[in-house]
């Protein structure tokens, strides 16, 4: 574990790049944590919830679309560049960043709005549609993990095993063990299907080592893909888009199918030539499918 702590300061103390489109984020502090968050456009609130190796700059492909119709906030959740958080609950699970999200959404006195989540981060988009429909005008959910949806059926349960022996234990094993490079590689690698991570152009290393500390976070918790009862689920009468990627893990489809037969007024759509990180891999067919649904 020290090695894993001392290893995390010195990601914290490599100095960041420049903030996305040149502008500096707004820091707030909101349930004992600081958040950075940037606002591009105007007119009706769309807030973007990243993934786990990402951060508020991940979403530069989609801004300069959805800001020339909407005010977009992108934001860091609780353990992503540049936030410095360093208390990690063992609990922590995307419902954490669910409350984050809504106490944020308050901060801003924002009301209507359009959450558009990312992996872990559709999962916090999730939550917090269910618990504040008040607030949700519609959610874009790209591949929630939310496993225990699937872990009942036979598929589903093969799927996880697959997807936590592969991914997930090893990537948790080399965080303890103090070695995040290793770790981050299983998990760009994993996610993505690929030998991608040792490919990576210098800056697009620096931005998913820079996020090093949110997965190390995910991976010491006790239950990181926590997720809410199907009956919530079955209940929240908010407009949900559900976005696959056409060449994305098997355990991420099985979870999509299940969303779509819960939730009452989703429609799906699948990106094609895309895995895991859709508005990475084709912005283009990503950003006409999330701005046709959020113009509805």
């Amino acid at each position: 574990m020290f090695r894993l702590i001392l290893a995390l300061a010195v990601l914290a103390a490599l100095p960041w790049p420049a903030a996305a489109q040149g502008h500096e984020p707004v820091r707030v502090q909101v349930n004992g944590v600081e958040l950075h968050y940037i606002v591009r456009g105007s007119g009706e609130p769309v807030i973007l919830v990243h993934g786990g190796t990402g951060d508020y700059t991940s979403w530069e492909p989609q801004m300069p679309v959805l800001s020339a119709h909407f005010k977009v906030i992108a934001y860091s959740r609780r353990y992503s560049y540049p936030n410095k958080n360093s208390v990690v609950p063992r609990n922590y699970s995307a419902l954490v960043d669910a409350d984050d999200l809504a106490a944020l959404v308050q901060r801003l006195d924002l009301h209507g709005v359009r959450v558009v989540g990312q992996s872990v981060g559709a999962s916090a988009a999730l939550a917090f549609a269910v618990r504040h429909p008040e607030l949700t005008h519609s959610v874009v959910l790209g591949e929630p993990p939310a496993h225990g949806l699937v872990s009942e059926s036979p598929q589903g349960k093969a799927a996880r095993r697959e997807f936590m022996a592969s991914i997930w234990n090893p990537a948790a094993d080399a965080f303890t063990a103090g070695d995040v490079r290793g770790a981050m590689r299983v998990l760009v690698n994993g996610f993505s299907g690929t030998n991608r991570f040792d490919d990576l152009a210098p800056a697009a290393l620096e931005a998913f080592m820079r996020n090093a500390p949110a997965m190390a976070a995910l991976t010491a918790s006790s239950d990181p893909f926590d997720m809410l009862p199907r009956a919530q689920l079955k209940s929240l009468r908010v407009p949900a888009l559900i976005i696959t990627g056409e060449n994305t893990l098997k355990l991420h489809r099985l979870v999509n199918e299940e969303l779509i037969r819960l939730l009452p007024e989703a429609q799906h759509v699948t990106i094609p030539n895309a895995g895991h990180s859709a508005p990475r891999d084709n912005p283009a067919a990503y950003n006409e499918a999330v701005l046709a649904f959020l113009l509805r």
